[in-house]
């Protein structure tokens, strides 16, 4: 069946993905070409300059199958969530990434030494990377224009070793301020926060709470107890279940990603018309 969801459908009329041929009208179809995301942040809009739908992180992959007026239309690698980015948020991939930022947000210097004043390039939770030398203590890493940039070795993970539990990861953004469509440390929403801690764990995961909703995981009956791990949602919103008594969430009320009392949140969002849980997810 040939998806409909403008989130996930990979044309947009003009072009479409080379695998549509056939499925959907287009005036051409193509492969699509892979680019990196060369900035801290690079905002998916649903139209060009339009509102933002999602973020990519610095290294993410974003494949571009036209490039018009200073806008890339295409996909991001990481869940193939569809969309608009700036052509100048992307360069050509200089190798493939090796490590992943493990951290809430890092700092790479342009030289090895904390001491020393510079430009900085501020990395998220989740950001790429493509380690290219270092010692014990801190590693270098290609940047746009041949930079040369300099992370701790502690902020950095190998992507062949994933992290083993989602809530762990996701807690290191608390604090974090909420931002509608945000994927970063910068600032996350609610889905946005679930899909980091379960990709950090190898775990594929869609990047908006209704699409995580219809499908991510197995659903629970309603007397299910919640475990760790666990997602809960309300109608637009998500959480992680911490406890059996407690979720992370990012939300609006908290304006920040927090822990919340399970009971408590329950009854806030009911009676803030948000109604009652809609799904209890668990992979």
């Amino acid at each position: 069946m040939t998806e409909t969801d403008r989130r996930l459908l990979r044309s947009n009329g003009r072009v479409a993905h080379s695998s549509l041929s056939g499925a959907v009208e287009a005036e051409r179809f193509a492969e699509g070409t892979a680019r990196v995301v060369t900035r801290e942040t690079a905002d998916i809009r649903r139209a060009p300059g339009g509102a933002r739908d999602r973020q990519m992180l610095f290294g993410e992959v974003f494949h571009v199958l036209e490039d018009v007026d200073g806008t890339a239309f295409g996909y991001a690698a990481r869940d193939g969530y569809v969309g608009y980015v700036a052509s100048d948020a992307l360069g050509a991939p200089d190798g493939d990434a090796t490590h992943v930022v493990a951290v809430r947000l890092s700092q790479a210097l342009t030289q090895p030494d904390f001491k020393r004043e510079g430009e900085t390039l501020a990395l998220s939770l989740g950001a790429r990377v493509r380690v290219t030398a270092g010692a014990e203590r801190w590693l270098e890493i290609a940047a746009p224009g041949g930079q040369r940039l300099f992370l701790p070795a502690t902020h950095l993970r190998p992507l062949g070793t994933p992290e083993a539990d989602p809530v762990e990861v996701a807690a290191r953004l608390i604090g974090t301020p909420y931002v509608w469509g945000g994927n970063s440390a910068m600032g996350i929403d609610c889905s946005g926060l679930a899909q980091a801690g379960f990709l950090a764990c190898g775990i594929p995961c869609p990047g908006d709470s209704d699409l995580q909703e219809a499908r991510f995981g197995e659903t629970l009956a309603p007397d299910n107890a919640p475990e760790r791990g666990d997602l809960l949602f309300w109608k637009g919103h998500v959480a992680l279940v911490a406890d059996p008594a407690t979720i992370l969430h990012a939300n609006a009320h908290h304006m920040a990603v927090a822990y919340e009392g399970l009971t408590e949140a329950i009854a806030r969002i009911e009676a803030q018309d948000g109604g009652p849980v809609t799904r209890h997810a668990r992979r």
